[in-house]
């Protein structure tokens, strides 16, 4: 699949290559590999802190809300999120992403109902299962309307994936540990920073896009999320929850639940009123996991957008700068597709997809 590195031309020693990536979350990685094992010439530059993608659950949910309505795009994002994470899994040799089915409790008669119109649609068939009354016991949580099986979810590995992907890169000389630092690009006479001379620069660097000096005017609507991993006694089912929050068992009898979203304190530091909240909103469904030991507890921020889709596409005025951002909560559904389409439109003239050319008569203040 992968060449070995060819030999750069020197002018100076400057080191002519292709992209240079900036953030080495999930969007950073993956589109990294895509571009590699499409020959190209790449280098990722990250300062090796913990990002928003190693504290994510990384749930796949075909099905969201009350309203049980279909993910945008679901029946071509999740084949291309299975096929990649299956591929990265037979490169590395481990498994990524674990497929799991997922127990919906209903939190009202109007979900309950909702989920019974939706099994009438064909459409909805590969991702739902059977409804169960109130009376059914939910495997260990108490179901006060009753719940659903959904199938054809489940959860990404993320912090291990990019584990991998950072030793990958870093074997092939493609990954720099550093701080970017953006006053240091040269745009004349060619576009540089620091020893390298890269045709595009593209920035995936989750929220801290917001400050980008080129990026900022994109309208991002960042969202601060907190997870508590605790150890319980309990013999869990082999099964991810959904009950408003989610709930995911994990081997050794712990789990992660979460996540909390806070539109207004965007940090990473952890709060006692985030773990309440989370621990509080178990009580109603197993008044023995509320009580469960909090052994971590985790911060970080959701890099999301105004109009829930990714931010893709290039400067409107230098177009040699490039973004690659905004998946929000659904980085790892979204960012496999995403990220072949993208490299389409870098290497040749496919369209841009989710272009933010939709915001530059709107927001792009030049």
């Amino acid at each position: 699949m992968f060449e070995p590195l060819a030999e750069h031309e020197n002018d100076v020693h400057l080191m002519n290559i292709d992209f240079l990536i900036i953030g080495q979350g999930l969007a950073g990685s993956l589109l990294a590999w895509e571009l590699i094992a499409r020959g190209c010439t790449v280098i990722i530059v990250d300062n090796g802190k913990e990002n928003a993608s190693e504290i994510a659950a990384g749930l796949i949910n075909p099905i969201t809300g009350r309203r049980f309505v279909k993910s945008a795009d679901i029946d071509y994002l999740l084949p291309a999120a299975k096929q990649r994470y299956k591929q990265l899994a037979e490169f590395f040799r481990q498994d990524f992403y674990l497929e799991k089915p997922m127990l919906r409790l209903f939190r009202s008669e109007a979900e309950y109902n909702n989920a019974q119109k939706r099994l009438l649609e064909p459409a909805y068939t590969p991702y739902l299962g059977k409804i169960h009354k109130p009376e059914n016991k939910a495997r260990h949580f108490h179901a006060t309307y009753g719940f659903i099986g959904q199938k054809q979810t489940g959860y990404l590995l993320t912090k291990p994936l990019l584990s991998c992907l950072k030793d990958f890169f870093s074997t092939r000389s493609c990954y720099r540990q550093t701080d970017f630092n953006a006053d240091a690009i040269q745009f004349a006479p060619v576009l540089q920073w620091q020893d390298l001379k890269p045709a595009k620069i593209i920035f995936c660097e989750g929220y801290r896009a917001a400050q980008n000096p080129w990026f900022s005017w994109l309208p991002f609507q960042l969202a601060k999320g907190e997870i508590l991993t605790l150890a319980h006694s309990d013999d869990l089912p082999d099964t991810l929850l959904n009950y408003g929050n989610w709930l995911i068992p994990l081997n050794d009898r712990h789990m992660r639940i979460g996540a909390t979203f806070d539109h207004k304190h965007i940090n990473t530091q952890i709060t006692g009123q985030a773990k309440t909240e989370l621990l509080n909103a178990l009580k109603p469904i197993s008044a023995n996991l509320a009580q469960a030991r909090c052994i971590k507890q985790q911060a970080n921020i959701r890099p999301c957008t105004l109009d829930k889709r990714p931010f893709i596409g290039n400067h409107p005025r230098h177009q040699q700068l490039a973004i690659f951002n905004g998946f929000g909560a659904k980085g790892s559904l979204q960012i496999p597709w995403y990220s072949r389409q993208f490299a389409d439109a870098l290497l040749s003239s496919a369209t841009i997809p989710s272009d933010i050319q939709r915001y530059y008569a709107t927001h792009f203040p030049g």
